[in-house]
């Protein structure tokens, strides 16, 4: 099975790779823009369109006033589908700060359903590790931060990056994994019990 590719309003530079045959495409509100300039037809339109500006056809239209975002709808559907692996083009620079963070909690409703998701970024990519761990293979460069999400992240071990950390525990009161770096090697991030949301920068545009 294919991924989901869930397009939101947020600011786009570009595919993290070329779109396979099985993945499913969903264009959430203005995330439509982005499709229609990538070329791309989307098997599901969906959202309240007050970012679009008009309702397209065939699409599936939501109130205004409702508990769901229009991400959040888009990674129902996708689950409902099956699917397991979430990439969200357009969800992180976009004018309001709130959506963001509402999407940095889409992650972790993934994550509490067993799926992944990236949030894809003009200049930075995000992700969430529940009791679990992210690889980067060598060569990656930039800054990494990570986060505790939710209750205390125990067990947390940082490796191959500039501060490593092993079995430490973080916490949502303190960010102790702010900016540390990659250092070229192969770094891995890991928690034994809890979750981390993982930050970094996207130097693969295309």
């Amino acid at each position: 099975m294919g991924k989901c590719l869930i397009f939101c309003a947020g600011g786009f530079a570009g595919l993290l790779a070329p779109i396979a045959a099985d993945d499913y495409i969903i264009a959430a509100d203005g995330g439509l823009v982005h499709t229609q300039n990538l070329g791309l037809t989307p098997n599901l339109i969906l959202g309240d369109f007050d970012s679009l500006g008009y309702v397209p056809e065939d699409s599936a239209v939501f109130p205004v006033e409702k508990d769901d975002t229009d991400a959040m709808l888009a990674v129902k559907k996708g689950l409902a589908l099956g699917y397991r692996e979430f990439l969200l083009y357009g969800s992180l620079d976009g004018p309001r700060l709130d959506h963001s963070v509402a999407n940095f909690q889409t992650l972790q409703y993934l994550a509490d359903r067993g799926a992944t998701g990236l949030l894809v970024g003009k200049t930075q990519l995000v992700t969430l590790v529940k009791n679990s761990k992210i690889t980067f293979p060598a060569g990656q460069t930039g800054i990494v931060s990570v986060f505790c999400m939710g209750a205390d992240a125990h067990g947390v071990t940082l490796k191959g990056l500039k501060y490593p950390l092993e079995k430490g525990t973080l916490t949502a009161g303190f960010p102790l994994g702010v900016s540390n770096h990659f250092t070229g090697q192969e770094a891995e991030i890991s928690v034994d019990n809890g979750s981390l949301l993982v930050i970094y920068d996207r130097n693969n545009e295309t």
